[in-house]
């Protein structure tokens, strides 16, 4: 299984009834495999929050349930987060957070690790996907024993690495009993103070059965060396250490102190390999116990055997790569027929200002389009742009826009675009609809009409509810329709109050309408004028100095065909 399969498996096995997400690699495949359970409730939540709401109503009602997300996604959860800290739970309640060193498909790679820490929570961390289906076995029962919710760790490496799995038969976990108890779950001020109270006193017992937690392990090797470590850290370290003795820590918070300062007297160098901040490394620093770790070892991206080779033995990385030879690079742009390039290449014509957002659509930044200006979390592109407007005046709004996509908007946008009506803002939003959530594997979305089953569900309309919020103009354009786009984008602008484009085309990769079609160049009408490479279609490149469609990527979207003001780029029938 995939580390992320295994989890699903773990939650399923033992007896989880509801599981909730919002999808995000690395964690997406978590929701995915359990939604195939129909054992288990499952569902896509329009957003983190809503995800550890769900789950924990679904929790205080006396189900075992699930949420899983990406780190930043903890981000936009940690409200519900810190006061389901205080309330506790009653059937099981357990986090899957997926951080990603490295930023493999992230805007930054913070350490969930320090949540776990400021919500005085549980926090385990698993090493490969055998314990990813172990540790979420145990999590359900350490999240009952303690009365409150369990964060599971990950990272990319043990989320998307497949290994053998033993695995055992669905436990029938029977509701708890519901009773109601306003002192423990109303969170008004008394009765908060008093549950921080129980908060630190679980934390202090937590922190005791810490040091016998069975996946906080010594393995004693040869020599005088030890390794504090955890997570994929740990496989790394194994290889590159070999046969010394290790502290393999399951729980990451709290931290184990009695167990890490006797396996400190028992070595005399001491090693902390851990990816990302220095976490377990300051918990050994502050007993007192001398430690190398990140004098040694980077902060930034992930790390590897090479990398533990090189900054702890001097050992240079062996390489295939001869002196001199250059290795092509090859950065991410968006698809072939991708609908979000016509919009792009309208914005970079108009020179507009284009503060952006996440999703497929962020690759509009990257040449040849270059179109956004900025791009920071989930929504922020509209609060961003009223933002701006209020710093420097209605004449600069009318040239810029704010792009999001239709999973995006639904996530966190439809606040940013309230505040601006209410505000008597005037900016222009483009909602980038392409039916799905497409950067993270085509999942779908309150907007698609389905559920994470596949089942019929209401369509949520984004022109609607724009409407329903208070914008008045609200215009629904085909991002190939370029002419008409364009004219949208500049009347738009222009009108001196809110309003909303919708720029509708269905993801390539979900339906070409058109596969039996595709374009070629008539080299006698070709002029070289290279407005069809302004584009970045991938399908269209220059050899030899002539222009060319490479047919087999060609979705046969024809927009170029629109854009040749020589008519050399022609519609073709296989």
């Amino acid at each position: 299984m995939l580390g992320n399969e295994a989890v699903a498996w773990g939650a399923y096995e033992a007896g989880v009834t509801v599981a909730t997400a919002y999808p995000g690699t690395p964690s997406t495949e978590i929701t995915e495999t359990i939604a195939k359970y129909q054992e288990v409730y499952c569902e896509w939540a329009p957003n983190e929050k809503v995800a550890l709401e769900v789950a924990a109503g679904a929790a205080i009602g006396g189900a075992r349930a699930l949420c899983a997300m990406k780190h930043v996604g903890l981000n936009v959860a940690a409200d519900p987060l810190f006061t389901l800290s205080y309330t506790g739970i009653n059937g099981g309640l357990v986090i899957v957070v997926a951080d990603d060193p490295g930023m493999h498909s992230s805007q930054n790679e913070q350490d969930s690790r320090f949540y776990a820490r400021a919500a005085n929570l549980p926090m385990l961390e698993p090493s490969d996907a055998q314990e990813c289906r172990d540790f979420l076995v145990e999590a359900f029962s350490l999240s009952e024993k303690f009365d409150c919710p369990v964060l599971v760790r990950l990272s990319t490496r043990v989320a998307h690495t497949r290994s053998v799995v033993e695995t055992g038969e669905r436990k029938v976990v029977p509701l708890r009993d519901y009773v109601k108890n306003i002192p423990k779950y109303v969170m008004m001020p008394g009765m908060a103070r008093r549950r921080h109270e129980e908060v630190e006193k679980r934390t202090a017992l937590l922190a005791a059965a810490a040091n016998t937690f069975p996946w906080n392990r010594v393995e004693r090797g040869a020599g005088e060396t030890g390794v504090v470590t955890s997570g994929i850290a740990y496989q790394y370290a194994r290889e590159v250490f070999g046969d010394v003795s290790y502290l393999k820590l399951g729980m990451v918070y709290p931290f184990p102190e009695k167990l890490a300062a006797a396996f400190a007297q028992e070595v005399k160098e001491l090693y902390v390999v851990e990816e990302a901040e220095p976490f377990l490394e300051a918990q050994i620093k502050q007993m007192g116990q001398k430690a190398k770790g990140k004098e040694l070892l980077p902060v930034t991206g992930e790390l590897s055997p090479a990398l533990l080779r090189e900054r702890i033995f001097g050992e240079k990385p062996q390489t295939d790569q001869q002196p001199g030879e250059e290795i092509p690079v090859r950065p991410p742009v968006m698809c072939p027929g991708c609908p979000h390039r016509g919009v792009f290449y309208v914005l970079k014509k108009l020179r507009l200002t284009v503060t952006g957002d996440i999703g497929c659509y962020t690759l509009g930044a990257l040449p040849p389009n270059e179109a956004l200006d900025a791009c920071v979390c989930m929504g922020a592109s509209i609060g961003m742009l009223h933002g701006m407007e209020k710093a420097r005046g209605r004449e600069f709004i009318k040239k810029a826009v704010a792009v999001i996509g239709d999973s995006t908007f639904i996530h966190s946008g439809i606040t940013g675009l309230i505040d601006i009506v209410y505000n008597k803002g005037i900016s222009t939003v483009i909602i980038l609809d392409n039916a799905t959530t497409g950067m993270t594997g085509h999942q779908d979305h309150p907007g698609t009409g389905r559920t994470v089953r596949g089942m019929p569900a209401e369509k949520l309309d984004p022109a609607v509810l724009a409407k329903a919020v208070g914008v008045r103009r609200v215009k629904v354009v085909d991002p190939f329709a370029v002419a008409e786009l364009q004219k949208t984008v500049r009347e738009e602008t222009q009108a001196g109050e809110p309003s909303v484009i919708i720029a509708r085309r269905p993801c390539a990769l979900l339906e070409r309408a058109e596969k039996h079609v595709v374009v070629r160049v008539n080299e006698e009408k070709c002029r070289q004028c290279r407005q069809c490479l302004a584009l970045g279609c991938p399908a269209v490149v220059e050899k030899e100095g002539r222009i060319q469609i490479n047919e087999a990527l060609c979705a046969g979207c024809l927009l170029c065909t629109k854009l040749c003001p020589f008519g050399a780029v022609e519609r073709v029938e296989r």
